[in-house]
């Protein structure tokens, strides 16, 4: 049986239980997302970093500032579902952000796991190895940082700073992004975009990223990959594994410079 028909234009009954957003609110969603983690990146970090800043001590700032941010998406995320459904219990969370597993009108869980999952994990990939990048600001890229000598000085032994960034990670790929995009925003985005709004899912996604926006282009595309198979299969869970891979692989790389 194949599981990769078109995303149906007909409401499910999960969709339905969702308050369904106005293109409007839409929008003020993803302002309260993308404008405080610009102002931490471009504002905040570099005021507190103080002038003339090292590298180590700027990145330091700026890994505490955005992390700030992600746990600020994951409280917008709990104060929206709250007020929407009066309740965190797990099951009312459960069905508000699509925490459930993949399923189509006749299939649940199972291989849709890997269906939903293995090609847009492919493709992710593929995409981190294109050159689709702006010219990039050479203090604002972490991965540019893990390859310099003061990067590698910086994450030497330095376990509490590694649990920054693991948290960070978590609330970027888990609590934070996914859980905005494709827990909270892409099952109430029907009414407002049709059978686009899984593609308005993805390129808000892209243009989100304000705080690094020599990425935007690549991120449209990654918000794409994320976007499909959770709106395809209803599981916001797809976009959370997807692009938890990405984590996956820089918190080993991370994990190499703390123990060398």
């Amino acid at each position: 049986m194949t599981v990769t028909s078109s995303v149906s234009a007909v409401p499910t009954s999960t969709q339905l239980s969702n308050k369904q957003y106005s293109r409007r609110k839409v929008l003020a969603v993803w302002v309260a997302a993308a404008l405080p983690m610009a102002a931490l990146a471009w504002l905040v970090a570099p005021a507190l970093a103080g002038p003339a800043p090292s590298a180590r001590r700027f990145t330091q700032v700026l890994i505490v500032a955005l992390c700030a941010g992600l746990v600020w998406q994951f409280l917008l995320v709990v104060i929206l579902v709250t007020w929407e459904r009066s309740s965190l219990r797990w099951p009312i969370v459960r069905d508000a952000l699509w925490l459930h597993a993949p399923s189509t009108a006749s299939r649940r869980g199972g291989l849709l796991w890997l269906w939903g999952i293995l090609p847009f994990a492919a493709g992710f990939f593929v995409l981190q190895l294109l050159p689709l990048h702006l010219p990039k600001v050479a203090n604002h890229d972490f991965g540019a940082f893990l390859g310099s000598a003061a990067g590698r000085a910086t994450l030497h032994g330095n376990w509490g700073l590694f649990a920054i960034i693991v948290a960070m990670f978590v609330f970027n790929t888990v609590l934070g992004e996914e859980l905005l995009f494709r827990g909270l925003l892409l099952p109430r985005m029907q009414n407002a975009f049709g059978r686009r709004d899984w593609i308005v899912n993805g390129l808000l996604f892209g243009a989100y990223h304000l705080h690094q926006p020599w990425s935007i282009p690549a991120n449209m595309l990654v918000g794409l990959l994320l976007a499909y198979p959770s709106r395809r299969f209803r599981s916001a869970w797809l976009g959370i594994l997807i692009h938890s891979t990405q984590s996956v692989y820089l918190l080993a790389l991370v994990l190499v410079l703390i123990l060398h």
